[in-house]
């Protein structure tokens, strides 16, 4: 298909799979989507989210589906954090000519799977051909609502640290597919964790009450905890029993030969959501407190508590 088969294409099936339209005069096929803000007085969250072949996926162990789906939720998992309520999306494709008209319909499809999922849909975007051969970039920008937003910065001294969704297990699915190892049982559970994400919309707009500070763990909970610490100005003491509650990250971590604490504290592409709070946030469960001080200490099962370094996911860093 030539460019603009290809844009029609892409209008045609993400149009059939909008479910709600609130807010959006116009969608795909003008030079810009038309607006009409939903609140009087709320306020707009805002995010963009780039996947690029060769840093965020590798083709051979994902469907175009899965690599359209998960490119989707990624973003979406910041519109969570916030609190917010996702609204409409723009998506931005670079293409390599190695990707056929049907694996590009496969990979809209789950964009537009994703987008009915958290009813946000895609009302437009950009599609550029690349010039580097087998290298895909998708670029999702993603609007959401809320009456406030969560923040970073906000946690206090005093606050609980509260979790929902598991932290580990994307890291050990994607062991599994690197080391070509079986996908049963507690792996298939960690494999599907990394190809198909879920972002957390429900649980963040649940948050968005009571907690003073969250953010999503996509680069690791040391990394992130160490985010929300440092915008905050507080020191964050998780504990070591408590992220080893996880059945799921267990049974997988035995079942690829790696500790659960380093997964749950290194790996990357959970999209789980980690905020402050002073009362029980529903459905989360407590890995921690807020104190004064800075940094991130661990404290084990005798009490004893290391600091701990903010490990994880860095683009830039030396590899």
């Amino acid at each position: 298909m030539d460019e603009g088969q290809r844009i029609a294409m892409i209008a045609r099936v993400l149009s059939a799979e909008r479910t709600d339209d609130a807010g959006i005069e116009l969608g795909i096929g003008d030079d810009a989507a038309v607006l009409a803000a939903p609140y009087a007085r709320g306020r707009i969250v805002w995010t963009i989210d780039e996947q690029v072949e060769g840093v965020h996926f590798r083709r051979e162990f994902l469907s175009w589906r899965d690599v359209g789906w998960r490119s989707f939720m990624a973003a979406a998992s910041d519109i969570a954090a916030m609190g917010a309520a996702p609204w409409c999306a723009l998506s931005a494709l670079v293409l390599p000519d190695d990707v056929a008209d049907a694996a590009l319909e496969q990979m809209v499809r789950g964009q537009g799977e994703a987008a009915a999922a958290i009813h946000a849909p895609v009302v437009g975007g950009n599609l550029s051909r690349g010039l580097v051969q087998g290298t895909l970039s998708i670029t999702t920008t993603l609007l959401g609502t809320c009456e406030r937003a969560v923040l970073r910065r906000g946690a206090r001294p005093g606050d609980k640290l509260w979790i929902v969704g598991h932290v580990g297990l994307a890291a050990a699915g994607l062991r599994t597919l690197e080391r070509r190892l079986d996908s049963e049982g507690p792996l298939a559970v960690a494999v599907a964790a990394w190809r198909a994400p879920q972002a957390l919309i429900a649980e963040g707009r649940a948050m968005a009450a009571v907690a003073h500070a969250a953010v999503d763990v996509s680069d690791g909970l040391a990394r992130d905890a160490g985010h929300l610490a440092e915008a905050s100005g507080v020191c964050i003491a998780l504990q070591e029993a408590s992220l080893l509650e996880d059945d799921a990250l267990v049974a997988a971590s035995v079942a690829i030969g790696e500790s659960a604490l380093d997964l749950a504290l290194g790996g990357g592409e959970d999209y789980a959501l980690l905020a402050s709070s002073s009362v029980t946030i529903p459905g989360f469960r407590c890995i921690g407190e807020v104190r004064e001080g800075s940094g991130l200490v661990l404290r084990d099962a005798r009490g004893a508590e290391r600091p701990l370094p903010a490990s994880g996911y860095d683009h830039f860093a030396s590899r």
